[in-house]
């Protein structure tokens, strides 16, 4: 028992006899350890993120260069299909160590119809010229303006910029100096001559002091960051605005297929006319008249359904430029599915347009610059700050022996002694992204290469097919329904016979209103491929 009580004397006394630098340094390594927990959670926080509504993540994707590239395909490879595609990551995702676009949009979605995948049944006939639409129609340029400044998509995706920014800000604050109070040698019990003592009391404010200027590199690595989610911000709107173009060209497909079924109808009431004639005169049989309304109520069956896919066309064009529904507030668009075939230059001149104006690409080029950028904070960062202690102010109080009280001050200092480099894992893993930014950008290049030649490729083979289908197959189809129709209405043959050269004459009709509608997309996809617009 009287060991156990000396020892715990002995502990109480060491506890009360701490000097007041040594409580202070204890209190500032706890202090520490608790600031580095927190900044690196809080980096955890920023890099890692929920990819959940109102979690922190990147609606942008992964950043190049921020050490956090995933080598997957690369965004804007992937093959052109009429159908709604998923923009957010597509968005623009060019970043993110080739992460492929999967836009932050996070619901599946159904592919929409087009027009090349309407039922084939019903006649088709080419309409007069091509009709632009209203004169207060939404024109392309409109469009594009409009998803720009209102599409909810790109809304989203903006806030990554003044997040950024807010980065920037944070790389640059400085660190809060520390205060605290102290009671030393405080007796259990109270001091007096016999038992001498004396209580003591401080208050000590403690300054981080940067001297390798982490700071300074900090910021200069946001800055970078945040000229990298600029880029990433303007592939998303490339992306954003390939959506579009699919989105309304469609639009024109679908009212241009109501001209041509509209043209159709026309033309056999003209047949139907005839027929009845040749009926009146009993030269023809009813039969014959039977076989004609059939082709005109198929005709009507095909209206039916290219209104139908109007509509949804309409309704798809105004989602994503956060328009009202169409029921709600109609509109039409001004514009034709023709192309200037001649406003595309060679693909080379494609190519070299691709690299200089391309923002996925622009992004790993300045990804590059933020990775060299992080291994210099790495360096910078081998060192931790020193720490000053100054107690402005301290009291000894002696009452307890009849002495006077006295106040003193006091200054002290603390750093870490750099035996061990502590971060070069970390200057090492800074450096294999710079590298690894490098190998991406690279092959970055090469495939966007490869995406705009095989573009330029698709585009020559859909001008190739519209144009033999206008000026060879279509005249010659045109003459052989013409002279069908005029031995019909001379009743030198069958009405049965004059049908089956009409469907023939459809078939070409309906290849033809396809290639158009293929090489107006191909042509605008010459734009985002580009990075630049060429065709209007």
């Amino acid at each position: 028992m009287r060991f156990r009580a000396k020892a715990v004397g002995l502990l109480s006394l060491a506890i009360s006899c701490a000097p007041c630098v040594a409580l202070a340094q204890k209190q500032l390594a706890d202090e520490l350890l608790l600031l580095g927990a927190g900044q690196e959670a809080q980096g955890r926080r920023a890099s890692a993120g929920e990819a959940a509504p109102g979690g922190a993540y990147n609606r942008l994707g992964p950043s190049p260069g921020s050490g956090h590239a995933v080598i997957q395909p690369l965004p804007g490879t992937e093959a052109r299909v009429a159908q709604q595609r998923d923009v957010l990551s597509a968005a623009a995702n060019p970043l993110g160590g080739l992460a492929t676009r999967s836009e932050p949009e996070l619901l599946a979605t159904q592919p929409r119809l087009t027009p090349a995948a309407l039922p084939a049944g019903g006649p088709l006939e080419l309409p007069q010229p091509a009709d632009e639409g209203p004169e207060d129609g939404l024109t392309l340029d409109a469009a594009v303006t409009a998803v720009v400044d209102h599409g909810l998509s790109l809304r989203a995706k903006f806030q990554e910029i003044p997040k950024a920014t807010a980065d920037v800000l944070t790389a640059g604050l400085r660190g809060n100096p520390l205060v605290f109070a102290s009671v030393d040698n405080a007796p259990y019990g109270q001091y007096s001559p016999s038992r001498p003592g004396e209580t003591g009391y401080g208050i000590t404010v403690i300054q981080p002091i940067d001297i390798n200027h982490k700071r300074a590199y900090r910021v200069i690595a946001a800055e970078r960051a945040r000229c990298v989610v600029h880029a990433q911000y303007q592939d998303a709107v490339r992306v954003e605005i390939d959506d579009l173009y699919t989105r309304y060209v469609d639009v024109l497909a679908t009212r241009e297929t109501l001209r041509y079924v509209d043209a159709a109808v026309v033309g056999l009431q003209e047949v139907r006319t005839a027929v009845e004639r040749l009926v009146t005169a009993k030269e023809l049989s009813t039969v014959e008249l039977d076989r004609i309304d059939i082709q005109i109520e198929a005709a009507a069956l095909a209206k039916q359904e290219a209104l139908t896919a109007h509509a949804k066309a309409k309704q798809s064009l105004a989602e994503i430029l956060a328009r009202p529904a169409p029921e709600v507030m109609p509109f039409d668009v001004r514009g034709t599915i023709l192309t200037d075939v001649f406003s595309v230059p060679v693909t080379d001149q494609l190519v070299d347009l691709a690299m200089v104006n391309r923002p996925d690409l622009r992004a790993f080029h300045l990804g590059m610059s933020r990775a060299a950028a992080e291994v210099d904070l790495a360096v910078k960062e081998r060192y931790p700050d020193v720490f000053v202690l100054y107690t402005p102010w301290g009291l000894t109080d002696n009452s307890a022996i009849g002495g006077r009280n006295a106040e003193s001050w006091g200054v002290s200092g603390m750093a870490s002694v750099p035996l061990f480099n502590r971060n070069q894992g970390n200057i090492r893993r800074a450096q294999l992204t710079g590298n690894q930014t490098r190998i991406e950008w690279e092959l970055l290049q090469r495939r966007i290469e490869s995406e705009v030649r095989q573009t330029a490729a698709d585009f020559q083979a859909a001008r190739d097919k519209a144009e033999r289908l206008e000026k060879v197959l279509l005249p010659r189809s045109s003459r052989i329904r013409d002279l069908a129709a005029k031995q019909l209405k001379a009743g030198q043959i069958d009405t049965l016979t004059y049908l089956a050269t009409h469907r023939e004459y459809v078939d070409i009709v309906r290849q033809y209103r396809d290639a158009l509608i293929s090489l107006r997309r191909a042509s605008l996809r010459i734009n985002t491929v580009a990075g630049v617009r060429i065709v209007y």
